[in-house]
């Protein structure tokens, strides 16, 4: 049976073209890999972000349970300093963030997410979303009131989850079968807000590189107004009995 590993990986955040400060944060070691999306005032979003992948940053808890169901415990933990931060502070009162992470296994990828940072799958030149976002635009297309056309829309990033503002948060929670030659995308809105998701595959199609990639679509989406912050996290799957690639830093960031 072939065991994946992941063969490359690329990160880059930016703080866009319109916000004086970056609220995003990312964790990048193989094999957990997580982007966050903080929100609040008095640089509140900056610490619920930096909370949030720091969270992850040990790993798996330990105990029984499946991949899923751990690594949703290790979000519900993050969201469970988060809140205790902002109940303890009232500078923070209501600060929040987004959170998708992927775990890699031997034979698939374990997505856990909270509000509108999105993971997305390029296999065979076709990019697939794989997260739904909790967005009140999200809810309305599912409840048939707003078409996908539609979804394109002014409110698209009022969320209706993220960690932090409660003390218990639901994650959703997703596992994917992959193979060698996959590339997933992690990112926060501020990528997908801007670029349209036909343009971020063709950025794919074309770079030579994931760290390419990387600042390639963090360009589109400052060309295209860089509105707010901007994180993309990329990773490539391989065999494990491939030979070892060039590999960017294993890094967490944040702000």
């Amino acid at each position: 049976m072939t065991v994946l590993r992941v063969a490359e990986h690329a990160e880059r955040t930016d703080t866009g073209r319109q916000r004086r400060a970056n609220e995003d944060a990312y964790h990048a070691r193989s094999p957990l890999f997580a982007v966050a999306d903080g929100m609040g005032g008095a640089q509140a979003g900056e610490v619920a972000s930096a909370a949030a992948v720091e969270a992850l940053a040990g790993g798996l808890p330990a105990g029984a349970g499946t991949v899923e169901q751990r690594l949703a415990r290790a979000v519900q933990d993050a969201n469970e300093r988060i809140h205790a931060l902002s109940v303890a502070d009232e500078d923070r009162a209501g600060m929040g963030t987004t959170l998708t992470a992927a775990y890699v296994g031997d034979a698939d990828v374990t997505i856990v997410h909270v509000g509108d940072s999105r993971c997305y799958r390029w296999r065979g030149g076709g990019l697939e979303r794989l997260t739904t976002d909790h967005s009140l635009v999200e809810e309305l297309v599912r409840q048939g009131r707003l078409s996908p056309e539609e979804a394109e829309h002014p409110q698209r990033s009022i969320i209706t989850r993220a960690l932090g503002p409660g003390a218990i948060v639901e994650p959703g929670a997703l596992t994917v079968p992959a193979r060698a030659g996959d590339v997933f995308l992690l990112c926060s809105d501020g990528l997908t807000s801007m670029v349209p998701e036909a343009e971020l595959a063709t950025v794919l199609a074309d770079a030579p590189t994931l760290r390419t990639a990387a600042a390639n679509l963090v360009e589109h989406a400052n060309s295209a107004g860089g509105r707010d912050n901007i994180t993309v996290v990329l990773f490539r799957l391989d065999d494990a009995g491939g030979a070892a690639e060039p590999d960017a830093a294993d890094v967490t960031q944040v702000g």
